[in-house]
């Protein structure tokens, strides 16, 4: 009897990669292959890579040197190793993978209707036959896998877009993923229907700019928007009854978000209280610099908007300082910004030039111990802001979501509030993955300290 064959896969990135990497996974699981329990044992290794930023390809550059390494160890014993570049580095550098690492495919973010190929020829080669290479052509017309959800798990991402339109000057994105395609509605609610079946408590729907979804019509449906998909979902869960009973999404673009979806999701409890919504900076001037197609006067009066519909509700966002052509005068307006924002918390991160996008070849480069200092007093006001608002909880009843067991105490429930707060609190594993009440009673750090947890299932 033929052993089975064995995979391991490293993702890096984005909420985006890790729902294609759950939908390679079950392919996998689907033609009988098993999981390893790390690269060196597996007999295929999967790494599916990130290109927002350079660090990011200089980790996963790191990964496949190293595999390739292992790669050559494993060919001289006899026991060959198929390795697999995917994602949105494997789609910005394509071939010249191949001979740089011995890379066996490259699998790029439109390409990952090819996976059966790679897994038919990795078991062709664990037969003695050459694993022949898959034929070279047109590149493959971008299609949503039916499932993303992940084994064992009570959340899952569901995409219902991908690519991005919007070209920020700054972006590698839109070169990386390609133009914005939406998912059919019938696909998102049949994978809906299916997270129910398998006890999913909380969804986040996905994709590079989420609010710009929009179907044609076709499938059943007739052409429909973001609010109107938000409209759909609504009807398909009831927040009172499991198991679904939380929807959040990722990532909304500020130049995309109508008044019609803050209406909708006033009123339909199922939506989470969080929005992440990425400003990227303060200035006007910057704003246009970077292409982002909106100005701050109308952020500020989106946020006003939804505060108003939602007074619960809290913001992530994205900051980026050290622009080209960024001032101290740009700065200060992105602080004042975040002063009338007072976000939850935020990824704040200063420029590094992408090759290959409009920014890179702009004049006005911010010398990068100006670009550290600004990215200091920007990350400073925003642990301010987030420890005022996390204390201005304490004593309140809140409902949460439990997530697992905490790092730092074994005996302790680490769970996430629907305003995407965390707290931990003393309570029985067998309460994993099930919706509970508790009071907030203090804080460690941004995590609130927590007490009176009672299941609510």
């Amino acid at each position: 009897m033929i052993p089975r064959m064995t995979y391991f896969f490293e993702t890096y990135g984005c909420q985006m990669n890790t729902a294609e990497s759950a939908a390679l996974d079950l392919v996998c699981r689907e033609r009988g292959w098993e999981k390893a329990v790390d690269g060196e044992s597996a007999d295929l290794v999967l790494l599916n890579t990130c290109s927002v930023r350079k660090t990011a390809e200089q980790r996963a550059l790191g990964r496949l040197a190293l595999y390739a390494s292992l790669k050559k160890k494993r060919n001289a014993a006899g026991r060959p190793l198929v390795l697999v570049a995917a994602g949105c580095m494997a789609q910005r550098l394509g071939g010249s993978l191949l001979e740089r690492f011995s890379v066996d495919y490259v699998m790029g973010t439109r390409s990952r209707s090819l996976f059966p190929q790679i897994l038919e020829a990795a078991e062709r080669g664990a037969r003695g036959e050459a694993a022949a290479p898959l034929e070279q052509g047109e590149e493959p017309v971008f299609s949503f896998s039916s499932s993303h959800l992940e084994e064992g798990s009570f959340r899952s991402f569901i995409p219902i877009m991908h690519g991005c339109s919007n070209f920020c000057s700054y972006c590698i994105v839109p070169y990386v993923r390609g133009p914005e395609v939406s998912r059919s509605p019938r696909g998102i609610v049949n994978e809906m229907k299916l997270a129910a079946e398998k006890g999913i408590r909380e969804i986040t729907l996905l994709g590079q700019n989420v609010n710009s979804y929009r179907w044609e019509g076709g499938d059943g449906f007739s052409s429909m928007d973001f609010p109107g998909l938000l409209r759909l979902v609504a009807g398909e869960l009831d927040p009172r009854k499991g198991p679904i009973r939380w929807v959040r999404f990722l990532s909304a673009n500020p130049g995309d978000f109508s008044s019609e979806t803050i209406r909708i999701m006033a009123e339909n409890g199922v939506f989470c209280r969080h929005i992440h919504l990425p400003v990227q900076h303060g200035s006007n001037r910057i704003l246009k610099a970077m292409n982002r197609r909106y100005t701050r006067e109308q952020y500020l009066s989106l946020a006003g908007e939804i505060r108003r519909a939602m007074p619960e509700m809290t913001f992530s966002t994205d900051i980026l300082v050290g622009f080209p052509g960024e001032t101290g005068d740009d700065l200060e307006e992105t602080l004042d910004l975040m002063n009338e924002v007072r976000f939850l918390y935020a990824y704040m991160y200063h420029y590094n030039p992408r090759e290959g996008t409009a920014a890179c070849d702009l004049p006005g480069r911010v010398a990068e111990d100006v670009k550290r200092e600004r990215l200091s007093r920007v990350i400073a006001l925003q642990k301010k802001h987030t420890a005022e608002l996390l204390k201005s909880r304490i004593g309140l009843r809140e409902r949460v979501l439990i997530e697992g067991i905490s790092r730092k105490n074994a005996d302790e429930l680490i769970s996430r509030t629907e305003r995407d707060e965390m707290a931990a609190a003393a309570g029985k594993a067998s309460l994993i993955g099930t919706f509970a009440e508790l009071t907030l009673s203090g804080l460690a750090g941004n995590t609130f300290r927590a007490r009176d947890l009672v299941s609510i299932e």
